[in-house]
């Protein structure tokens, strides 16, 4: 079969593979209709991460059962279903809790795991024409028959739990004011899931014209270009003072706004990992509360300095301290919430298809890449169809 494979730095290609067998009476075989993109993967092609060449990139999937364990007791040839990309047990302590992104059994030595991902366990990527998928009465959720809602559908496996989870988080609450710094597909996400919550105010903060204007368009937010002053002072100034709540959903390769801007292309040169925390911490009012989705790692290759280069950030935390504020942290545990956004599209009480730019078929998954990856103009969220 055919799949989007890493080769070393800013290349991918797409290979065939060999394709995958049940390993497990619990396991099922997906037949992929439709994988995406995120955001995250792009830390494994710029180089940022420990990845390998040889992984097979993708781990928001969905798509149709094509084989099933003896073990496999709720799903059947034939459904329909999108898998969290977190890969979980269902029954170790941080499972029974709730927090599946944190599993402690499905990649030893490591809290949790995920399909297609460097140190996320053996587990191949869905950016292919089919995938293992394993405690699959645990980790895949059905969906109704057919096709409709497959955008919508397909941003379930991460994007619109982890939006949603980065205001949980944050403690948002009905008519609070918030923040949210990254209006990348997961910021738009943040800030969709902060309008459903219904949040009184909602700012978004980006350098890209055309994610803030998706932020308007389908959240009524207030858009806020860094590029064009100090996002701090912008917020303030439009509020009449600090929000209540703040999300983080850029995560390491935050930009500085301070630093001179270089060409529209995005520019390594100018990031500060610190910077969007530190902001928060300024934009937030005492006793507010931070959601952090945004991604951290413990080790960073192509990080700006060597503090940052070992996941060490200079923190503001005195006045963090100082403010009486809440973190919370942490990659989403989307069954948390999948069934209960799953229920939202199939009543039309949510659409996050918006957010999807593109839909194309597996081969030009190295040209999107690259595209992406330059967060060129109107490439949001890219769905590749095997």
């Amino acid at each position: 079969m055919n799949a989007v494979v890493y080769k070393g730095e800013k290349e991918v290609a797409v290979e065939e593979v060999d394709e995958p067998e049940l390993q497990h009476p619990n396991d099922i075989v997906v037949d992929i209709t439709t994988s995406c993109i995120c955001g995250s993967d792009l830390h494994m092609y710029e180089g940022r991460t420990a990845a390998e060449p040889g992984i097979v990139f993708g781990h928001e999937n969905m798509g149709i059962v094509e084989q099933v364990g003896d073990g496999v007791d709720t799903l059947e040839e034939g459904d329909r279903v999108v898998m969290p990309f977190n890969v979980a047990c269902g029954f170790c302590e941080n499972c029974e809790d709730g927090y599946t992104g944190f599993c402690t059994n499905v990649n030893p030595g490591f809290a949790g795991g995920a399909y297609g991902y460097v140190a996320m366990g053996p587990y191949k990527g869905g950016q292919a024409e089919k995938l293992r998928v394993p405690y699959a009465d645990f980790n895949a959720l059905k969906l109704p028959e057919g096709d409709q809602h497959e955008q919508s559908f397909a941003l379930l496996a991460d994007i619109f739990p982890t939006g949603w989870h980065g205001t949980e988080l944050a403690n948002l609450k009905p008519g609070d004011s918030v923040a949210i710094f990254g209006a990348g597909p997961v910021g738009l996400m943040a800030a969709y899931s902060a309008k459903i919550k219904g949040a009184a105010e909602i700012y978004s903060v980006d350098r890209v014209p055309s994610r803030l204007e998706l932020a308007e368009e389908h959240c009524d937010a207030h858009a806020i270009n860094f590029e064009e002053g100090d996002p701090v002072e912008q917020i303030i100034d439009q509020h009449g003072g600090e929000v209540d709540k703040g999300v983080d959903a850029v995560g390491y390769q935050a930009i500085d706004p301070e630093t001179d801007p270089g060409s529209d292309a995005y520019d390594p040169a100018r990031e500060n990992p610190a910077v969007v925390l530190n902001q928060l911490i300024k934009t937030v009012r005492p006793t507010g509360q931070l959601g952090i989705p945004g991604l951290y790692v413990p080790s960073d290759p192509g990080a700006p300095d060597e503090m940052a280069a070992q996941g060490r950030l200079g923190i503001d935390f005195g006045k963090l301290f100082e403010k009486g504020q809440k973190l919370g942290t942490g990659q989403c545990n989307v069954k948390q919430y999948n069934r209960e956004l799953r229920d939202l599209i199939i009543e039309g009480r949510a659409d996050p298809s918006w957010v999807v730019s593109h839909e194309v078929g597996l081969d030009e998954a190295p040209e999107m890449y690259e595209r992406f990856d330059k967060r060129e103009e109107g490439v949001t969220k890219v769905l590749l169809k095997p």
